[in-house]
């Protein structure tokens, strides 16, 4: 069984930093694509940054330059590093990963799997 784990939100003042951690566990044998988004209220979910298997990355306008995404393939372990943080970038965090793993004697390619989502609040 695969899970996605999240943690780092919290309460950080404007101009402030939060670290998001995502780690996936289960017998996985590669993340092809993770990813992170976020959900304010009343808004639907949106793509804030992805990073590829070659690590390729994509940001949302808005954060260029303030977020990185990175991963960890040894941990199974992807990170949202979040600097100069403005009260528009609250909302809740999720993690996606793309993933391949093996269950028993089964192989499964290309899974996609979510976390259950971290609070950021970014308020002075």
């Amino acid at each position: 069984q695969v899970r996605l784990v999240e943690s780092g939100g919290g309460l950080v003042q404007p101009g402030g930093s939060l670290e998001l951690s995502c780690a996936a566990s289960g017998n996985i044998l590669s993340i092809n694509t993770m990813a992170w988004y976020r959900q304010a209220p009343g808004k639907s979910r949106r793509l804030v940054a992805a990073v590829d298997s070659g690590g390729n990355t994509n940001y949302v306008d808005s954060v260029k330059g303030r977020f990185t995404i990175s991963t960890d393939n040894a941990k199974n372990t992807g990170y949202l590093q979040m600097n100069s943080l403005k009260p528009e970038d609250t909302a809740v965090y999720y993690c996606n990963a793309i993933l391949s793993y093996q269950n028993d004697s089964r192989y499964y390619a290309n899974q996609n799997y979510w976390g259950q989502g971290t609070q950021v609040t970014v308020s002075s």
